[in-house]
């Protein structure tokens, strides 16, 4: 296969996570099971908390290690812009989480679906972006991170997008939508990740020296959503153990994939 092949499924895998979920509309008649649903937001967190420590900040790390007693710099610095950024993009763009009745940022007139949708868009940036860097860096030789690391995030992605992709369509089901068009919409949501991902490909492939701020930035970006929006989201409603479980099922299956794939 060649390299380019290969580029274009790591791409791709992501997406396919979210078509994934949006095809659960078929599935069930009303809403996802509660439990379900929360222990799959858990599992999502966990896998996000992996992807961004394995396979980001440790990597950022090394590759400034030859900055000796400064080599914190570049992943601290990578890491707080990638943190301000989710923060100014949840901020200002208008969107409504699918638990919340209360819209964030600035007040539009845009439709209650409008705004479902661009929830999980702002989400699926920082996702979309962590491929991009680590395909950057396999694609540049860098040794922190190969294309086997690469698929790795790709594959993390995907299965943490998974029910991001239920949780846009069955809400979308329930207000009046039909079915189709609730699967049509909830893929649509994930298309910025694929968009995230050749934007971040193109930029970092070209910046070498910038390799640790990208991928400490990707981190930053990935636990903003995480900590902001899937625990709480998973700890709501009852008993939090299975998301708990969720969440650590989440961690350790990305660590392995991680250290086998990568």
């Amino acid at each position: 296969m060649s390299k380019e092949a290969y580029i274009a499924i790591i791409v791709c895998i992501p997406f396919l996570g979210t078509l994934l979920g949006a095809l659960t509309v078929y599935l069930f008649k009303k809403q996802m099971p509660p439990k379900v649903e929360r222990t799959l937001l858990g599992f999502a967190g966990g896998v996000m908390v992996s992807a961004a420590v394995f396979s980001l900040l440790l990597p950022s790390l090394e590759e400034s290690s030859d900055l000796g007693s400064l080599s914190f710099l570049p992943p601290l610095v990578g890491f707080a812009i990638g943190m301000g950024l989710m923060f100014l993009l949840d901020s200002l763009l208008p969107h409504l989480h699918s638990h919340s009745k209360t819209p964030e940022g600035l007040r539009t007139g845009a439709s209650k679906t409008s705004m479902m949708v661009l929830a999980i868009a702002i989400h699926n940036v920082p996702e979309g972006l962590t491929v991009g860097v680590g395909l950057a860096a396999a694609v540049t030789g860098n040794q922190v991170l190969t294309f086997g690391a690469a698929l790795t995030l790709a594959l993390g992605i995907a299965i943490q997008d998974f029910p991001e992709g239920a949780v846009v369509a069955l809400p979308l089901s329930q207000d009046g939508f039909s079915r189709t068009k609730s699967f049509v919409i909830a893929a649509l949501s994930g298309i910025v990740e694929p968009l995230a991902t050749l934007l971040a490909l193109s930029i970092a492939s070209f910046i070498g020296p910038a390799l640790p701020y990208l991928l400490s930035f990707a981190a930053g970006a990935m636990l903003y959503v995480v900590v902001e929006e899937l625990v709480p989201q998973s700890q709501e409603g009852g008993h939090s153990n299975l998301p708990t479980i969720g969440f650590a099922v989440g961690f350790a299956l990305m660590m392995v994939l991680d250290i086998v794939l990568g």
